[in-house]
């Protein structure tokens, strides 16, 4: 059973160090044959269902639209340990 994960488009008048500021994570979702789309999650709902399974498939809920995706990448501050990105990709 896919983890079900709310995102939003991001403002692209917003930097990434304002969306992390709000409590989100900024994200980019892409798959072959689709265009990228940069969103934004919820920081602390996404840490704790990727902590329990690294390798799960998301629901990813963008707007009225949903598509199952893998991590593919987190890019994090090796030196705070904060989490600064999250690339999906459309399974």
């Amino acid at each position: 059973m896919a983890v079900v994960i709310k995102a939003e488009k991001r403002d692209e008048n917003k930097n990434p160090r304002q969306v992390r500021a709000e409590g989100n994570l900024p994200a980019t979702v892409y798959g072959k044959g689709k265009d990228s789309v940069s969103v934004q999650v919820n920081a602390k709902e996404f840490l704790t269902e990727y902590k329990k399974d690294v390798n799960a498939t998301f629901d990813l809920k963008i707007d009225s639209k949903s598509m199952s995706v893998k991590v593919k990448d987190v890019q994090t501050n090796y030196r705070t340990g904060e989490k600064l990105n999250v690339q999906f990709v459309a399974v």
